[in-house]
C-alpha cells in the first residue's frame, strides 16, 4: 500500500505550497513587500468537496511508484469554511454559497446577489470595478448561471436566467458594464429572440466570440466569449477537453496585457465539477477535476511571474456525498475509473435505442458486464431514468464508488491559498470570512 510522501505532509503545513526553487522563495518573500495585492484571483471549484481533491490525487497517482504524489491542490492547502446559507438548512445551493463568497452576506437558497430581504448586494467584482480594475469572468457553465451570476446580477431566484443575462449589461459602474472580460457558455441567454445582448455588447466597443476556436481572435479588453448554447461540453466528452485551463491562460494574457497601476479581479469556476457530481458519475469528476488543477498550476506560475498577485480558491459546497470505497471493501479502483471514455449521461442516452447494450458497455468502460448486470441494464432500457439508475449503479460498483446522494451535501469545504496575502486563509473560517478578506486586502485594510 503506498504512502503519503514526506513532501506531501510539509506541503499541508507550508505558508503557500512548497518552494521548489530557491526562486520562487524570493518571489513569495518579494510578494510580502507589497502594501497590498494589486491583482486578485478568486477561484471556486463548484461542488468540489473535500473527498473530490483526495480522489483527483489518487486518480493521477503513478501506479508505477511506491509513494502518492501531492497535486496542487495539496500544495496550496492552508484551511477549511463553512458553508451553510441563511435559512432552514445546513445544505446550501449554489447560488445562496456564491453570493455568500461573491459579497460576504449569507443569504437563502436561490438568491442571487441579494440579501434575505431581496435587497442588492454589493460584490467583490463590482467593488474591485469601482477601485478601477479590470474585471473578469472564467466558466465552464452559461455565464449568468448561479455561480457567476451572484458576482453580477441581482435577483431572488437563479431560474431568471434571461432577468440575470440582461443585467451583465443593464448594471453598470461609470456608465460601463461590470465585466471588462467574459469567457464561458449562455449563448441561448446572450443572444434570444427579444434581445441580443451579445450585440449590445459588441456596440459597447467590446470584441466578441461564439466559437472556442475563436478565442485567440480576442486581442483585446473589452470582451465576451459565449462558447456554447448553455454550459460547455463535459471535459470527458469534449474535443478539448482542457477548455477551462485554455480560457485561463488567455485571460490572463488579456488581463495582464491591458491592466493598468490599479490591476485585474479575475472569477474562475471550475462550474461542471458540480454537474458530474449531480450524476453520480465519477470519471467524469475526475476529467473536470484535471481541467480545473491545470487551470490552478496556470495561475500558480502567473503568480511566481506577478508576485503582486493573491489567488484565493475554495469550493461553494460539496455535492453527491462522495466517498472513495463503498460497501466495506478497502479499495477504490481508479484503474476502472480512467478507463471510462463518455460520461454517463451521454453513454445513457445512446444506450436507450443500443441493441447490444454489452457490447457498447465494454467499448465505453473498458470491461465486460456478468449476465445478470446484462440483464438488468437490457430491462432498463424501457425507461430514460431506469437506465441512468442502473449505469450509475453499475458502473460505481465497478470502481467501488460511493456516493449518498445525486444533490448537494453539508460538509466543510477546503480554502486554498497562493501569493500575497495567503496566510490570512489559514484555518477553519466560515465562507463569509473569504469574501470579507479579500475586500480589505484591495482595501488595503488587512496586512500582515
Amino acid at each position: 500500500m503506498k504512502r503519503l510522501s514526506l513532501l506531501l505532509l510539509l506541503c499541508l503545513t507550508a505558508q503557500a505550497g512548497c518552494s521548489k526553487t530557491e526562486q520562487q522563495s524570493h518571489t513569495r518573500t518579494e510578494a510580502q513587500s507589497q502594501p497590498q495585492p494589486r491583482n486578485i484571483i478568486f477561484m471556486i471549484g463548484d461542488g468540489m468537496g473535500p473527498a473530490y481533491t483526495s480522489g483527483y490525487r489518487y486518480f493521477v497517482d503513478n501506479p508505477e511508484t511506491k509513494e502518492v504524489d501531492p497535486t496542487v491542490f495539496d500544495r496550496l492547502l492552508v484551511g477549511t469554511a463553512s458553508t451553510y446559507p441563511d435559512d432552514d438548512t445546513y445544505v446550501t445551493d449554489s447560488a445562496a454559497s456564491a453570493t455568500a463568497l461573491a459579497t460576504g452576506i449569507k443569504s437563502f437558497n436561490g438568491a442571487i446577489g441579494v440579501d434575505t430581504e431581496q435587497k442588492p448586494l454589493q460584490s467583490l467584482l463590482k467593488h474591485a470595478k469601482r477601485l478601477g480594475k479590470n474585471t473578469a469572468i472564467v466558466v465552464t457553465s452559461e455565464l449568468n448561471h448561479a455561480t457567476p451570476a451572484s458576482f453580477v446580477a441581482h435577483n431572488n431566484s437563479r431560474g431568471n436566467k434571461d432577468a440575470i443575462a440582461n443585467d451583465f449589461i443593464d448594471i453598470k459602474i461609470n456608465n460601463r458594464p461590470t465585466v471588462d472580460l467574459m469567457l464561458g457558455g449562455g449563448q441561448q441567454y446572450f443572444q434570444r429572440r427579444d434581445r441580443d445582448i451579445l450585440q449590445e455588447f459588441r456596440n459597447l466597443g467590446y470584441q466578441s466570440a461564439t466559437e472556442l476556436s475563436q478565442l485567440e481572435n480576442i486581442t483585446g479588453i473589452p470582451a465576451i466569449g459565449v462558447f456554447a448554447d448553455k454550459g460547455l461540453a463535459r471535459a470527458i466528452d469534449s474535443d478539448t477537453p482542457q477548455r477551462l485551463s485554455h480560457m485561463t491562460g488567455a485571460a490572463l494574457a488579456l488581463l495582464k496585457k491591458h491592466s493598468g497601476k490599479a490591476g485585474f479581479f479575475l472569477m474562475i469556476e471550475g462550474s461542471q465539477i458540480d454537474w458530474c457530481g449531480h450524476a453520480n458519475d465519477i470519471a467524469c469528476a475526475m476529467r473536470e477535476m484535471d481541467d480545473f488543477a491545470r487551470s490552478i498550476e496556470i495561475v500558480e506560475k502567473f503568480i511566481q511571474e506577478n508576485p503582486d498577485t493573491l489567488l484565493v480558491l475554495t469550493a461553494d459546497h460539496s455535492t453527491g456525498g462522495l466517498s472513495l470505497a463503498a460497501d466495506k471493501e478497502y479499495l477504490w479502483r481508479t484503474e476502472v475509473i480512467a478507463q471510462q471514455r463518455k460520461s454517463l449521461a451521454e453513454f445513457s442516452r445512446d444506450l436507450q435505442s443500443d441493441a447490444d447494450p454489452g457490447k457498447s458497455w465494454q467499448e465505453n468502460f473498458g470491461y465486460p458486464l456478468q449476465a445478470q448486470e446484462l440483464l438488468a441494464l437490457k430491462e432498463s432500457q424501457a425507461s430514460s431514468e431506469a437506465t441512468y439508475d442502473a449505469v450509475v449503479r453499475i458502473s460505481s460498483r465497478y470502481s467501488n464508488t460511493g456516493w449518498t446522494t445525486r444533490g448537494h451535501d453539508a460538509v466543510d469545504v477546503q480554502v486554498f491559498a497562493y501569493g500575497h496575502g495567503s496566510e490570512l486563509f489559514r484555518g477553519f473560517q466560515d465562507n463569509t470570512a473569504i469574501s470579507k478578506k479579500i475586500l480589505q486586502l484591495m482595501d488595503g485594510i488587512l496586512t500582515h
